[in-house]
């Protein structure tokens, strides 16, 4: 059996927020219910729905160019993050999508939402990594993140 939900939330290989899904029974009651990622189809729903979409559509016609823009300019130059090492180059823990978001702040002055940062492995290493941030529904920007090694013990509060 399979239960029609609207996505309250991007869902990576489901859809994005707004977004009607057909998804069976238990993916819908044990997952994406519990985390708040999706409700319920209803017809007052669904009404809501159109309303927003009409909304968005009427702001991504002048996103489109500045999420290209965005993707030029986040792709000209790496993301640097300054996080404490040990000896042989691995982090105390890893680098989140958050504090490449604050990095992307800092350097380019343009807010990022973190869920859109995404990796391909975690990074626990100090060196160069790739990421990637979907900046538009077709628009990606691959990032290279630079880690450094943090100067001082009190770097990471």
């Amino acid at each position: 059996m399979t239960t029609k939900l609207i996505l309250t939330n991007e869902v990576t290989g489901l859809g994005a927020a707004g977004d009607v899904v057909d998804v069976k029974d238990g993916y819908a009651r044990n997952f994406l219910m519990p985390r708040g990622l999706a409700t319920p189809w209803t017809k007052g729903g669904q009404r809501q729905l159109d309303q927003i979409r009409a909304a968005r559509g009427k702001r991504a016609i002048a996103n489109i160019e500045d999420a290209r823009s965005l993707k030029a300019s986040l792709e000209s130059k790496p993301v640097v993050i300054a996080e404490r090492a040990g000896q042989n180059g691995r982090l105390f823990g890893a680098v989140s999508s958050k504090e490449i978001a604050e990095g992307i702040k800092a350097i380019f002055d343009k807010d990022i939402d973190r869920r859109t940062v995404e990796f391909v492995a975690p990074i626990r290493s100090l060196g160069e990594h790739k990421a990637t941030v979907r900046l538009h529904e077709d628009i990606f920007a691959n990032l290279v993140v630079q880690v450094i090694a943090a100067k001082g013990a009190a770097a990471k509060a």
